[in-house]
């Protein structure tokens, strides 16, 4: 048996995650063609690497295909319901920075906070006869977020493209996604809500629960953590 590392197949987030282990002594290197997802580590034994999408981490690690996997926070939130139950953020990694944010459009002049968001909510269900539309890919932790924080008067639109177009398309009033830099979101006349955003994301080690932990599997992670600084 082998302790499974799952990381992210391709992009920065792949790159990013070679270099932030290779720092500390361990080695991933693709082997074979771009189209191919195999992989080796050296400098410690008993670790294969699996390279898999950042979106498939999740739910490879909460199934116990994996035994450890790189993903950012915001992709473990969203996609796992009770996700501590499942998983164990073992170390944040200092790369893959973003926020996400509730963002509406800049002509809102009287809309800054989440309190004036649920007023201008209400007054849009009145108005239209339809519920005020956020475009969104976080469907579960924007709805945790604003139950919390009273927000009802609204229906999540699913968006798996340009989210910030949505409103400029008029296919929704809002938007909830993922940004570093809020350029985008400029560029395309949103500005974000006051208070803080609703998760600051970042690229994060995370330790299966659920995955069978044998004694040899235990002694490779426990050799893992040592030759990457982590305490356990």
């Amino acid at each position: 048996m082998s302790v499974k590392l799952g990381v992210p197949s391709k992009g920065r987030l792949m790159e990013k995650t070679f270099d932030w282990f290779a720092e500390r002594g361990v080695t991933l290197t693709r082997t074979g063609s771009d189209r191919e997802y195999a992989g080796a580590v050296e400098g410690v034994e008993g670790v294969e690497l699996v390279l898999l999408s950042a979106g498939e981490i999740p739910r490879e690690l909460a199934a116990g295909r994996i035994h450890l996997g790189v993903t950012g926070s915001d992709l473990v939130r969203d996609k796992l319901g009770l996700w501590e139950e499942k998983l164990r953020e073992l170390e944040p990694m200092g790369f893959g920075h973003a926020d996400l944010v509730i963002a509406v459009p800049k002509a809102w002049v009287d809309v800054s906070t989440l309190d004036d968001l649920d007023a201008v909510a209400a007054a849009f269900r009145r108005h239209h006869g339809f519920r005020l539309r956020i475009a969104t890919k976080y469907h579960r932790l924007i709805r945790d977020y604003l139950r919390d924080n009273g927000v009802a008067d609204y229906q999540l639109v699913d968006s798996q493209g340009a989210t910030e177009g949505t409103v400029k398309n008029e296919t929704a009033e809002a938007i909830a996604d993922i940004t570093s830099t809020g350029e985008t979101l400029r560029a395309n006349h949103l500005k974000i809500l006051g208070g803080g955003p609703v998760h600051r994301s970042q690229a994060t080690l995370f330790k299966s629960r659920k995955a069978a932990w044998s004694a040899p599997d235990r002694k490779v992670l426990a050799d893992l953590m040592t030759r990457l600084g982590i305490e356990t």
